[in-house]
């Protein structure tokens, strides 16, 4: 490994050589970015910001995916972000990282670099390679690699604190992000549930009140009959205008597939994962982030709730709907209920006019099935 000493006036990176603040480059690039802007977006400007203030040419973040239990790329600049997210690195096969996140500070490897990051990493043309810990007040959240476009470097005492400082930083303007999407979530999810009580409260306390006149024995004089058709169409005239309403938030981007999902999680599930996929059929594109969601969700109620010794996935698709299934055994008696999280998938499957459906089967199993109807353009691809 080497380190190099002080960087020469023509190295120094143009914006430090000026005397720009880091934090007025973070402020300019992140200042047009609101809750919407995807991830991608977000980390690229990131190490733009980092490509800027500093004489690295190429920067990529990776950071661990909890849900996935995995590591990613989530932003690029200089690089081929497509080429990166294709990579599965871990903290077993990228000692440069570990190194960086143990000790907290900026990791330079150039010689024997094939020891200290995945084959798949030369690939890149890397000769010499910075590792910084995005890291701030005692958490870990992954690491950026940067590099010189390929060329061979040594780095100064300076460079190396700043790029520390910026992963710091980094850190601190991700986690504000994060915390200011959870409030987001956290506000839809209480529109929600404002929506479902106003739907309890006000059609169906309609429609219990027209069941019961209908249950009667005695068979109803005209007054009643026009009340019960009048509460009938105030009940539909409720649930139009709830209905109208945005039921859940749009699905966050994934950066993958369902069938990948499906690949990657056979591989590192415990219990077996034997997958039904019906000849011909693909999961229509806004309805990818859905499927993996309820995936994703169904999955993580059987490592919690199950001891499975197999689970069943099953794709389909029809003229008219598109299903898809999750079976598992190992389900005890005393095993809760379904989380908010799939409750939360159920919303955003009306957001598409489908449903989620969930709950225990004879043979103590669970089921968690997806119905979404197609479009006209959609339907005609299954014909």
């Amino acid at each position: 490994m080497k380190v190099g000493g002080a960087a020469s006036a023509s190295e120094r990176p143009p914006a430090l050589f000026a005397g720009v603040e880091p934090l007025e480059v973070f402020v300019e690039l992140l200042a047009d970015i609101d809750t919407d802007t995807s991830s991608t977006e977000f980390y690229d400007r990131i190490c733009e910001a980092i490509c800027r203030l500093t004489s690295m040419r190429r920067a990529a973040i990776f950071m661990a995916d909890a849900g996935r239990r995995r590591v990613r790329a989530v932003g690029a600049h200089g690089t081929s972000f497509a080429q990166l997210q294709a990579m599965r690195p871990t903290l077993v096969n990228t000692p440069i990282a570990q190194r960086a996140l143990l000790e907290d500070s900026v990791v330079v490897v150039s010689e024997r670099i094939e020891d200290w990051v995945p084959a798949e990493f030369l690939t890149l043309g890397i000769t010499t390679l910075v590792c910084t810990p995005l890291s701030a007040a005692g958490r870990s959240y992954g690491v950026i690699c940067a590099d010189r476009g390929g060329e061979p470097f040594e780095l100064s005492d300076g460079e190396r604190h700043l790029l520390w400082t910026l992963g710091k930083t980094a850190a601190l303007v991700a986690t504000a992000r994060n915390a200011t999407r959870q409030q987001e979530r956290t506000r839809r999810l209480g529109e929600r549930l404002d929506l479902a009580r106003e739907i309890h409260e006000q059609v169906m306390q309609r429609l219990f009140g027209v069941s019961l006149a209908l249950s009667a024995e005695q068979p109803l004089p005209e007054a009643e009959r026009e009340r019960c058709r009048l509460e009938i169409q105030e009940a539909l005239a409720d649930l139009r205008r709830a209905l109208e309403r945005p039921l859940a938030p749009l699905p966050q981007e994934t950066g993958t597939t369902l069938a990948a999902e499906l690949e990657r999680v056979a591989a590192a599930s415990g219990s077996p994962i034997r997958v039904q996929w019906a000849t011909g059929v693909t999961v229509p594109l806004d309805l990818e982030p859905l499927t993996q969601s309820v995936l994703s969700e169904a999955l993580r109620n059987v490592s919690k709730h199950a001891a499975a010794t197999a689970i069943d996935v099953g794709v389909f698709r029809d003229e008219d709907t598109f299903k898809l299934e999750i079976r598992n055994d190992g389900v005890s008696h005393a095993a809760r209920g379904p989380g908010i999280g799939l409750r939360l998938a159920a919303f955003e499957a009306l957001q598409h006019g489908g449903m989620v459906e969930f709950g225990p089967t004879a043979d103590a199993g669970w089921r968690v099935r997806l119905v979404v109807p197609l479009q006209r353009d959609e339907a005609r691809e299954v014909r």
